[in-house]
């Protein structure tokens, strides 16, 4: 039976809700761009969205920045990771997060990935030690969420120092607890593909109160740390001010002003996502030639892509089932590509960490196939792309190597 070709976007996100979109206004209308710039005795926008997201978060302190990665850059320089020494993070994960570590002339070295596409503890514990590294840059990549407590565990017996990337785990729990809130620091982003969108942006949360403050001074606060929403005792900046270099890395009042309407609107999105990706999920089980990711009991994760793999794939099949999925409309990556594509780079173009020998994680990143589910596709959107995800899958059966 034919079907009908999918005409949805993979990229169109949901507007900016009106509110956000009057409050940009009236910044546009106050010329007051800049975080600091705000007549005496206003809260800016900027200074808010750090309150509001430090409450929501669970956090004590929160700081608004220009983007992700510079929320890692700086919670990494702020941690007091040194140039030329090694930082840990997982071989399954997004450039910035290698780069992060690289821009503050640190090492990174990758760790394996298992099959739940989580960092391999084992592996972890054994580079750690044999490394002598002091840093875990700990990538909840597409989401899913390893066991926090047990990485914890490993963390404390080797004295590591833990920071989350948690760009696709905004609004995320491991039993009930906020991810982002395990390690030293958690490190947000409010990129447009992200859980909040403001176009580029990133928030970063610590309950540390030096830590926040040598993070707001490289951000560049020009001595006006105390027009912070989520910030320590201006006491804290004492030594630290004088100490820490400036970075320019802060967000803007426009930018924060179009994400605090959506943070009031994050719970019900979130469950829109998860309605998403678990009809997805699945459909896509019940084919046996299919494996999805298993999600702990624990996990309340945050369904805004959806990750399967054919174990026994090739590279030309998986070619030919791209190929097909393109034909109908619906855009699917693969990891498993020699050459990087948009948001698939995988460690082997990350050139400037040295090559890695991470023989599992390759294994599965050749059979990985992932694609973004915007909250502008319907459920009915969502089934048809899974009946052209099974007919595609179902075509290239024949050349599946056993």
């Amino acid at each position: 039976m034919a079907r009908q070709r999918f005409t949805g976007s993979f990229t169109q996100q949901l507007p900016i809700p009106d509110e956000g979109i009057t409050a940009a206004a009236a910044v546009m209308r106050s010329g007051r761009l800049h975080r600091y710039n705000i007549a005496g005795g206003d809260e800016s926008e900027a200074m808010a969205l750090e309150r509001e997201y430090a409450a929501w978060q669970g956090a004590r302190f929160c700081l608004a920045v220009a983007s992700g990665g510079q929320a890692m850059q700086i919670a990494l320089r702020a941690a007091g990771v040194r140039a030329g020494e090694t930082v840990l993070t997982n071989a399954f994960t997004l450039a910035p997060v290698p780069g992060a570590i690289a821009a503050v002339g640190a090492k990174p070295v990758f760790v394996e990935t298992t099959e739940d596409l989580v960092i391999d503890l084992d592996d972890l514990s054994s580079k750690a030690k044999r490394t002598g590294a002091r840093y875990l840059l700990l990538s909840h990549m597409r989401g899913h969420m390893c066991d926090m407590e047990a990485l914890l565990a490993v963390a404390t017996e080797i004295d590591l120092t833990v920071i989350e990337d948690c760009a696709h785990t905004m609004g995320a729990t491991w039993n009930g607890r906020r991810s982002g809130s395990f390690g030293l620091a958690g490190c947000f982003s409010t990129q447009t593909y992200k859980h909040l969108n403001s176009g580029e942006g990133g928030l970063l949360t610590s309950d540390d109160a030096e830590f926040i403050a040598r993070a707001t001074i490289l951000s560049g606060s020009y001595m006006l740390y105390e027009r912070h929403g989520a910030g320590p005792n201006p006491d804290t900046y004492t030594n630290i001010r004088l100490d820490t270099p400036n970075m320019s890395a802060r967000m803007d009042n426009l930018r924060a002003a179009l994400l605090r309407p959506q943070l009031q609107g994050i719970e019900q999105a979130i469950c829109a996502w998860n309605a998403r990706h678990d009809l997805l999920a699945a459909r896509l089980a019940a084919n046996p030639e299919i494996r999805i990711p298993h999600r702990p009991a624990a996990e309340r994760y945050v369904g805004s892509s959806i990750q399967f793999m054919i174990p026994v794939i090739s590279a030309k099949s998986a070619r030919v089932l791209l190929r097909l999925l393109a034909d109908m409309g619906v855009e699917v990556k693969w990891f498993g590509a020699k050459a990087p594509a948009g948001f698939t780079s995988d460690h082997h173009s990350w050139r400037y960490a040295g090559a890695q020998d991470l023989p599992r994680t390759d294994a599965i990143l050749a059979s990985l196939f992932d694609m973004r589910l915007p909250l502008t596709f319907s459920l009915d959107d969502c089934e048809l792309i899974a009946d052209h995800i099974l007919d595609a899958v179902t075509a290239v059966a024949p050349k599946v190597e056993a």
